[in-house]
């Protein structure tokens, strides 16, 4: 335990669960190689950030202005409210800033537009993409890269607060100007701006303002990862003036504060091999350091954690003959049916979350040629079928119709236990890598509902969830009881399920709704339930040690100023 002098961190329950709320997720910006606009001078770069709402690009924020840079690293941080059921299209435009007094776009040079969704940025945590002009022509070799960090209350903060003494005076007719950069060093030994203080005016011995930042930007979860500490004297012209530097660790600083030694020699390495008596160039003293944590569903993500997805079909006689109009599965080329709609709408989410956009895809309730003989999920353990992207389902699931007899009965118990297999193999790894979530389409009501009760209860104490959206005008009451909203699920024997992974959705309540308003629905539940088996298990995000200590979430701060693969042309029906 810290003494009264050591770091302070929050208390909370051990294994309670945060309660399920919107992250919010830092972007930070640096562009490469930018086009020069100026005839004089190198172009003065900003960044506008776009979201996209209702079909319309609305400005969000925009950076400040890097004078006279065609590699700038932007110190303002844009924040935003992330929705794993949601798809979020950010655009990136950047440009080349006429004057200080240019605040409209229109009068400023473009020099480049990049598109995402802020899904794709926090699955690889940094991302890095080449600018376009207009009419998708390349803005030369100019790239720019996001790289995204977790700052939702569940998130680890650390709260930091820096003071000086004695430094260099750089200025001739007044005191120095100093302010403060923290850099993390990075694997590749590259330096990521981690935050910059504000100025103090006219000071050699400077209090700056105490700043949070998460544990993920400060040293990428890893208290033994370098930092860096740099000192300038302001300079209006950008010409900043070196003051000095030292090197620590997060577990540095908190040992030294603890021991009330947490203070730093700023050194000129040019000043230590000229000078003969040269000492240092001040001092930098650690004032005040908080720590909190807790893991959330993007530490998870972000610490590389795979969302691997399988679709499961039913294909049972119930839903009509699909040559016939009527059919649940008729494919209408002007309108997708059912199926299709709520297939796309889940699977358009969870393939920015799998690097290798592998789906995996199984059919039941078909009898199959040549024998026309009714095959389970479960026979000779058939390995799905595997296609590339949500299109690659969609087309498998195409293709397969016209060769398959619809047929019964609607069996999911064995569905379940096949992807319960996976992820029991998944837990034996010990790391939070590849959780599992199985969407399950079907036009009734399942009839081995014993079984499925059975298979649910044990797929609890697993890595999946598990969603099952209702097609059709079936009365689906029956299966509101695979849904633990109104109570514990409990297999037939009696074991209570160890967490509720099952969401039921009839589509029909959500048939005149949007794409992404049945997204949302059947995929907000997620986030909690991985949560909840990871907490479980006391398995932390990969890349954190297993033994930190967590701790409530502060109080929200202010911030600073592939390779392609063959798509499988049928779908497995076994």
């Amino acid at each position: 335990a810290w003494g009264d002098s050591g770091p302070r961190v929050a208390a909370a329950p051990p294994g309670v669960v945060p309660a399920p709320r919107a992250s919010k997720v830092e972007l930070r910006l640096s562009c490469r190689h930018l086009l020069d606009r100026d005839p004089l001078t190198k172009s003065d770069p900003s960044v506008v950030l776009l979201l996209q709402s209702q079909s319309q690009w609305v400005q969000v924020d925009r950076t400040e202005v890097v004078r006279s840079s065609l590699h700038p690293v932007f110190s303002k941080v844009f924040t935003l409210d992330y929705y794993f059921e949601e798809v979020q299209k950010l655009r990136f435009e950047v440009y080349d800033t006429r004057g200080p007094g240019s605040l409209g776009l229109q009068d400023d040079d473009f020099l480049g537009g990049m598109e995402c969704t802020l899904g794709q940025i926090v699955a690889q945590k940094k991302m890095t993409r080449a600018l376009l002009l207009k009419f998708g022509r390349n803005a030369g070799k100019s790239t720019i890269t996001v790289i995204a960090e977790d700052i939702s209350g569940n998130n680890g903060y650390v709260e930091l607060s820096f003071r000086a003494r004695k430094l260099d005076d750089k200025d001739l007719f007044s005191k120095s100007d100093p302010f403060l950069e923290l850099y993390r060093v990075n694997d590749d030994q590259s330096k990521q701006l981690v935050y910059r203080t504000e100025v103090v005016k006219n000071n050699l011995s400077p209090v700056w303002e105490p700043f949070k930042v998460t544990l993920s930007n400060l040293c990428s979860c890893e208290e033994t990862r370098p930092l860096k500490c740099l000192v300038w004297d302001y300079d209006s012209r950008g010409k900043h003036d070196f003051i000095g530097e030292f090197s620590t660790t997060f577990e540095e600083m908190q040992k030294a504060f603890g021991e009330d030694q947490a203070q730093w020699e700023c050194v000129n390495a040019k000043y230590k091999q000229k000078k003969r008596h040269y000492k240092n160039s001040g001092v930098v003293v650690l004032a005040d350091l908080k720590f909190y944590r807790v893991h959330s569903f993007l530490d998870y993500i972000m610490g590389g954690c795979q969302i691997h997805f399988t679709v499961a079909i039913d294909f049972t006689a119930s839903n009509g003959d699909p040559r016939n109009s009527c059919s649940l599965h008729y494919i209408n080329p002007f309108q997708p049916n059912e199926y299709l709609q709520a297939l796309v709408a889940v699977g358009e989410i969870c393939q920015d979350y799998d690097s290798d956009k592998r789906f995996s895809a199984l059919g039941f309730g078909a009898r199959i040629p040549p024998k026309y003989e009714v095959g389970e999920p479960g026979d000779q353990n058939p390995t799905p079928c595997t296609c590339w992207g949500i299109q690659g389902v969609v087309e498998a699931y195409q293709n397969c119709l016209p060769r398959v007899q619809l047929y019964g009965p609607t069996n999911v118990a064995p569905i379940i236990s096949k992807v319960a297999r996976m992820a029991a193999a998944e837990e034996h790894t010990g790391e939070a890598s590849q959780y599992y979530i199985l969407l399950v389409l079907t036009d009734g009501v399942v009839t081995d509902m014993a079984d499925t009760r059975e298979a649910i209860v044990r797929a609890s104490h697993l890595p999946m969830s598990i969603i099952i959206v209702g097609v059709g005008n079936a009365d689906f009451t029956d299966m509101q009881t695979l849904d633990g909203d109104d109570g514990v699920l409990r297999s037939p024997r009696g074991e209570p399920a160890l967490r509720d992974i099952v969401q039921f959705v009839p589509f029909r309540e959500l048939k005149s709704a949007s794409p992404a308003a049945l997204a949302k629905c059947v995929l907000a539940e997620v986030p909690r339930q991985l949560v909840e088996y990871y907490s479980y298990k006391e398995l932390p995000p990969r890349g954190v040690s297993p033994h930190t200590q967590e701790a409530g979430p502060p109080e929200r701060a202010g911030q600073p100023g592939a390779r392609p693969v063959s798509v499988s042309s049928t779908l497995e029906v076994p």
